[in-house]
């Protein structure tokens, strides 16, 4: 008898262990989305200031100007989807199997990683060594949206299955922290002055 007791004693024990891990795991957290965040914000400054360069070099101020629009214009079209991924993803957690949650979030992952991707191919062709003559060298972003997605994907896949051992009111709280503003992208005015 006492052996089945304390064989059931170490099953708990390992299982504790495991789940405990597992909730605090980095990723669980959702720290990444600040990270993110942070990369998405850093590629304002140095594309104006590339622009600003060109300008200073053909002595036109209306290339900065120009430029500003239009880089806003991208800008805000990525806010807007980081908006809709965050929103989405909690929606997926929060209103379907596990099973199916994985679907979801897959798709909203790859509609982002598409997003990451014209935005950088905008940028990178807007600031390359040869996309204006007479500036040296090319901007370097930190800014890479494969690697960004698949960390994205990987910390949402792990709070979906942290997001399985709580109950309701502590789901929607924890997957609710997605959507706070310590989330949200700095509108473009502030960035670009």
């Amino acid at each position: 008898m006492k052996r089945y007791n304390l064989l059931i004693v170490l099953l708990l024990l390992i299982f504790n262990v495991t789940t405990a891990q597992k909730k605090n795991s980095p990723a669980a957290d959702l720290s990444i989305l600040k990270d993110t965040k942070s990369k998405i914000e850093a590629t304002v400054p140095l594309v104006i200031k590339h622009l600003q360069a060109i300008a200073t070099k053909e002595g036109d101020n209306n290339i900065v100007t120009n430029g500003k629009i239009a880089v806003g214009k991208e800008y805000g079209v990525l806010e807007s989807e980081w908006y809709l991924y965050r929103n989405n993803m909690k929606n997926c957690i929060l209103n379907n199997s596990s099973k199916k949650a994985k679907k979801c979030m897959d798709y909203h992952t790859q509609y982002l990683r598409n997003t990451f991707i014209n935005y950088n191919n905008y940028i990178s062709n807007l600031t390359r060594k040869n996309g204006y003559l007479g500036v040296e060298g090319d901007t370097k972003f930190e800014f890479k949206p494969a690697d960004i997605t698949t960390k994205l994907s990987e910390a949402y896949s792990n709070a979906s299955d942290a997001a399985g051992r709580m109950k309701a009111d502590q789901k929607r709280e924890f997957l609710g922290q997605t959507m706070s503003d310590d989330n949200k992208l700095t509108p473009y005015a502030q960035l670009a002055q």
